[in-house]
């Protein structure tokens, strides 16, 4: 019960990581609101969390948008009266990614398996839009996120803890294409910005990293060539790709006050991926 007593706001909690998060802190004690643009997903893992005996309640929440923002922390106030973490989980892989929508992800990824020999095409091909909308909503959306639920945190004079999702393409080029690794490695940067701004007001800001996890978002992974494929699983010295609960695990230990003298800091399950 790690989190007894502390209310836990969740975006993209409709499915993969936020899922499992919000399902793992629930477990651990805490009242979940659960953020998301696809309302039925979001219903669902509420329900799974009540099944569990657990209390978690749902808000419709447009990433991308102010005002559904702060509608999600209102929502969270109204129902709970507190907001102590924050996990930002919506996050897409590419423009026009929907969660569940695997024929569309199986399309797109068809179209990438070109630049394996002609990785140019990768820039030359490149949507602007396309470009702006992946940053729109890993970035700003984790940015406003951020900003509906700080002022909770504040005024309740005991903090909180912060932990953004970012990736292994934070850091690694060669982990997605170019809108999502920008983007990723810019919710790094955020992540140690909010640290540093938010430290005296005893808000804790951490990012997690995962590796290649098991999710809608990377079933497509498996389309890769059989020799590619190989080579792929090779980079990772654990073999495998993770499971979103191994995700919600350090979210958790992030959100807890075992994470207490932790701030700024980026964690990465990731099998190994980083040891080379």
């Amino acid at each position: 019960m790690r989190l007894e007593g502390k209310v836990a706001v969740i975006t993209g909690g409709g499915n993969g990581l936020g899922r499992a998060t919000a399902c793992r802190f629930a477990h651990e004690g805490a009242k979940v609101v659960v953020a998301d643009i696809v309302d039925d997903l979001g219903q669902e893992t509420v329900q799974l969390v009540t099944e569990e005996g657990g209390a978690a309640s749902f808000v419709h929440c447009d990433a991308v948008s102010t005002s559904d923002n702060h509608a999600m922390a209102a929502h969270a106030l109204d129902t709970y009266g507190a907001i102590d973490v924050l996990v930002t989980a919506a996050g897409v892989s590419h423009a026009g990614y929907k969660s569940g929508d695997q024929e569309a992800s199986v399309k797109w990824f068809a179209k990438r398996v070109d630049y394996f020999e002609n990785p140019a095409n990768e820039l030359l091909d490149l949507d602007l839009d396309d470009f702006r909308q992946v940053m729109a909503i890993n970035l700003d959306g984790t940015l406003l996120a951020a900003q509906a639920c700080v002022p909770a945190m504040i005024e309740s004079g005991s903090g909180g803890a912060i932990v953004t999702i970012a990736s292994i393409a934070a850091k690694h080029p060669d982990a997605g294409p170019i809108p999502y690794v920008c983007s990723k490695s810019a919710v790094w940067m955020l992540t140690k910005k909010l640290a540093r701004v938010l430290g005296r007001s005893g808000i804790r800001v951490n990012a997690i990293g995962p590796g290649f996890i098991d999710t809608h978002m990377t079933k497509m992974i498996d389309l890769i060539p059989e020799e590619r494929l190989t080579q792929f699983y090779a980079n990772i010295p654990m073999g495998r790709k993770g499971v979103p609960d191994e995700i919600a695990n350090t979210a958790l230990f992030l959100a807890s006050d075992e994470a207490s003298y932790f701030t700024g800091e980026i964690l990465h399950p990731d099998g190994g991926f980083f040891t080379e």
